[in-house]
């Protein structure tokens, strides 16, 4: 500040720079009027605004950085005769304002502001523009002197202004020039493109063998890299992706509901087909499209009313966030993980745990019954025998009935040695122990239930006496859940031995068989196969 910068030259170097640098040195510059008027039509616009910003310069300096201001901000030209009436530059090298080129009025930074950088206004139709504003000037009568000095005042420059703004609206909006599109990030300027716009219409995806997205194409495909197909089940759509991608079979328009940003959530139809490694044979995931649904099928969803089953899975769901909540808290002061907790808290948090992982379990239960009942869920089709698991499941539970001098009595020479079944070896297990630990633990001490399995035409049957407490219901109460009444402790569930009885029956009739009461005995069915020993040709 004590040192002025006098030179010419130096100062138009540093006007060019940034704008503390520019800003600084023309606020401490000193140059004549002879100086000055030279300099300022080279300088930036920039430069020129913070000049404008002084109060120091002489009435000729002021008049140029006036006529040079129509220049800078981007207003159409002043008319001829209202140009009149402004007093000739200082010095010959301020140009006059008719000298501005047609299609150079509009400064470069105001058309950065107006976001006409990369793709300005055509100029020939604002200089067609100017042109005919001119004529029309010079054909109107000359207005005498006070309103000559009144339409170079502020209202002209209004009216400059709104006709700049009607120039542009006739220019067309953004979007419809083209200039960017739908998916490109917008400024909120008012003329966005709708959100209903920017919603992904149609991703192509591939996954990993767990089904999980590993690529996904086109813009909004990060928003769906990592959605694990497999694991939707729990939508309320049949067919559900997840049961048919872990049996390695294609999908067709299979539903998915999608939480996440706006771009991507929503309901989707699946069409995907799985992958296997050309040299070893492996699978390697599932390669499809994600579309959204047509229309009609749109409406035909949003006109069906929820179902009971759907209203009591969508109960399930949101039991289950806190109970899952609860057991993790209890889990965090059981184990220490946030510090050391007194053995009577980390007790009581082990025992809290339980309950909610015994919560959890039967929820699960409840959400497989459903899904079996209304045809959502079906269980894996497969090989197995039948009599194998039985005679397991058998053994496993001696450690129960054996001190209680309980447990089961088979013919061997009634039942055969094998007993094939069309069903997954996992699923027969499931089934026949949920069966066998309910009865085992209704058994009374020193009680035996007969056991027999025979092979008959196209199925396989297991039949099981009642225990004694069982026997004495009917079938409204087996088959029921009191109230109040619990499961035992070898039962596989916590809603009492009726629900667990139906939900056995329900996996049955889910494999293609069924479950039902005869006199006091039980007959489980599964479909069976052709023995190995048939006789068939290895043809």
């Amino acid at each position: 500040p004590l040192q002025p910068i006098t030179n010419p030259r130096l100062l138009g170097k540093l006007a060019q720079a940034e704008t503390d640098v520019a800003s600084a040195a023309i606020g401490i510059a000193r140059l004549t009027d002879a100086e000055w008027l030279t300099l300022i039509p080279a300088l930036p616009v920039r430069a020129r605004g913070i000049l404008r910003h002084r109060r120091d310069l002489s009435p000729a300096v002021d008049l140029l950085l006036e006529r040079l201001g129509v220049h800078d901000r981007g207003l159409p030209p002043i008319a001829a005769n209202a140009a009149e009436t402004v007093a000739e530059p200082a010095s010959p090298e301020a140009p006059p304002p008719g000298a501005m080129p047609e299609d150079e009025y509009i400064s470069d930074d105001v058309l950065e502001l107006l976001d006409f950088a990369d793709n300005p206004p055509p100029p020939t139709s604002l200089s067609e523009w100017a042109r005919a504003r001119a004529a029309r000037e010079k054909a109107a009568p000359p207005a005498p002197a006070a309103t000559v000095s009144s339409e170079a005042g502020i209202g002209a420059i209004v009216r400059r202004i709104e006709e700049f703004r009607k120039a542009r609206e006739a220019q067309g909006a953004p979007e419809q020039r083209g200039a960017m599109g739908t998916d490109a990030p917008r400024l909120p300027l008012g003329d966005a493109v709708p959100p209903a716009l920017r919603r992904a219409e149609a991703v192509d995806f591939a996954t990993d063998p767990e089904g999980r997205i590993r690529w996904a194409d086109g813009p909004h495909g990060p928003a769906l890299f990592g959605l694990n197909l497999a694991a939707n089940d729990d939508d309320g759509y049949s067919p559900p992706p997840g049961a048919a991608m872990r049996q390695r079979q294609p999908l067709r328009s299979a539903r998915l509901q999608v939480n996440g940003a706006p771009a991507v959530c929503g309901e989707w139809q699946i069409d995907a087909v799985p992958r296997f490694d050309p040299t070893g044979g492996h699978f390697t995931g599932y390669c499809g499209r994600m579309r959204r649904p047509t229309a009609p099928a749109e409406a035909d969803v949003a006109a069906t009313p929820p179902s009971e089953a759907d209203r009591m899975r969508e109960i399930l769901h949101e039991l289950r966030t806190p109970a899952n909540a609860i057991q993790v808290a209890a889990e965090i002061v059981q184990q220490q993980l946030y510090g050391p907790a007194p053995h009577e808290y980390r007790a009581l948090a082990a025992a809290i745990a339980s309950d909610c992982a015994h919560i959890l379990a039967g929820f699960e239960e409840l959400d497989r019954l459903v899904k079996l009942e209304t045809g959502v869920l079906t269980l894996e089709a497969g090989e197995c025998d039948l009599a194998e698991v039985v005679t397991q499941t058998i053994a496993r539970l001696r450690s129960w009935t054996d001190p209680r001098g309980s447990g089961f009595s088979v013919d061997q020479a009634m039942a055969p040695s094998s007993l094939p079944v069309h069903l997954d070896k996992m699923e027969a297990e499931r089934l026949v122990w949920r069966l066998f630990a309910a009865l085992a633990g209704a058994m009374a001490p020193a009680e035996t239930l007969a056991l027999n399995w025979v092979q008959e035409d196209t199925h396989a049957a297991v039949h099981i006496v009642l225990p004694k407490a069982l026997a004495e219901r009917d079938d409204e109460a087996l088959f029921g859940t009191a109230p109040g009444e619990r499961g035992q402790s070898l039962s596989a569930g916590m809603f009492g031995m009726g629900f667990t009885l139906r939900l056995a029956a329900a996996e049955a009739a889910a494999a293609g068989g069924g479950m039902q009461r005869k006199d006091n005995a039980l007959c489980l069915w599964l479909p069976g196969l052709t023995p190995a020993d048939a006789g068939n040709s290895n043809l």
